[in-house]
């Protein structure tokens, strides 16, 4: 293990033996030579972390009693590092040979920015993105970048946020923010992260020459329950902590229109009340948020002016129906679905 490595690579794993069965050894074939790898188990049952001991004895391995979620997970991961760049890594990825090492060739080329995103593919078919950073807009949608288009369709650039499943942060960034907030557990840590660092003048950017195959919500299913409730409530809290005040009230009519309009025919495609139950919870719940908010407020080191130019417009509704359809068919079929 070297003295100081050129970074730190940190995940979080619940129950994900087999995932790691094939991440970890794609991350030890690495082309950069000078990295600690460090795992944090969030209470594994399966075997995982018997399984890191014996394989990779060398690998910083944290065990937890219980599952933190990812969110709080990856700062305790964090906390270990000894790099100054660390990056953040999903337990269902497999990177290829030169991604850390393109990551780290793009810190060391644009020294003024603090986050650096991977070209994240479906597994299933990696002809095809799953991310290539986080977008948002002004209603307090986020998604992610470049889902389900052609890869080849991104570019080397700016963009608001980068994708935690598989990103690389400088220290810096991270210490200024606190990193991740632990209450979300998981789903939009990373666009609540993306927020307060953009606020704090930090950049963010895409780097499509480090390539990850990704396994979507291999852990907890792309359209469960549990991931719908989350990012129900989660984007409440992303919106109260974060959002531009005067903006979000002149959006607020419509920002509740798009939400009704799409939390109907979730609630009838999955059967679930999950939807309608995580915006509730964040609304119970909206008091911390906003004290967080006070902070966000008076730590901010740019104005609205400075984030703008990344935060989009509203789209039209079809149009983010039919980007939501197209990435529930392109992760069934592992196809990019014909227009109509």
């Amino acid at each position: 293990m070297p003295d100081r490595p050129q970074a730190s690579v940190v995940i979080a794993t619940w129950n994900g033996l087999q995932h790691l069965r094939q991440c970890l050894p794609a991350l030890m074939s690495q082309t950069i030579v000078e990295f600690e790898t460090i795992v944090v188990d969030n209470g594994s049952t399966d075997g995982s972390s018997e399984w890191i001991s014996r394989t990779y004895p060398h690998i910083i391995l944290e065990r937890l009693g219980k599952n933190h979620g990812f969110a709080e997970a990856n700062n305790l991961g964090i906390a270990r590092a000894r790099a100054d760049l660390i990056a953040t890594l999903n337990n269902d990825t497999r990177p290829e040979p030169d991604w850390l090492e393109n990551l780290v060739n793009a810190a060391t080329a644009f020294p003024d920015v603090g986050a650096f995103g991977s070209q994240v593919v479906l597994a299933t078919n990696p002809s095809i993105l799953d991310s290539a950073g986080i977008s948002t807009d002004v209603l307090g949608i986020a998604w992610d970048r470049g889902n389900a288009d052609l890869v080849g369709s991104d570019h080397a650039g700016e963009v608001f946020g980068v994708s935690a499943a598989a990103a690389l942060y400088r220290k810096e960034l991270l210490k200024e923010t606190g990193g991740f907030d632990g209450s979300y557990f998981a789903y939009l840590e990373d666009v609540d992260l993306a927020w307060r660092a953009r606020w704090l003048g930090w950049k963010a950017r895409h780097v499509p020459s480090a390539r990850v195959m990704h396994a979507r919500s291999a852990t907890a299913g792309e359209d469960s329950p549990f991931k719908t409730f989350h990012l129900g409530r989660n984007k409440v809290w992303t919106i109260a902590k974060n959002h531009h005040g005067p903006t979000l009230l002149g959006y607020i009519p419509l920002a509740v229109l798009y939400d009704l309009g799409s939390l109907l025919p979730t609630i009838a495609r999955q059967r679930s009340l999950a939807a309608l139950r995580g915006r509730l919870a964040g609304i119970r719940s909206i008091g911390p948020a906003l004290r967080k908010r006070r902070h966000v407020s008076s730590a901010r080191k740019c104005s609205w002016k400075d984030l703008k130019p990344f935060v989009e417009k509203p789209s039209w509704p079809w149009t983010i129906w039919r980007r939501q359809q197209r990435l529930r068919l392109t992760q069934k079929s592992g196809k990019i679905p014909r227009p109509p």
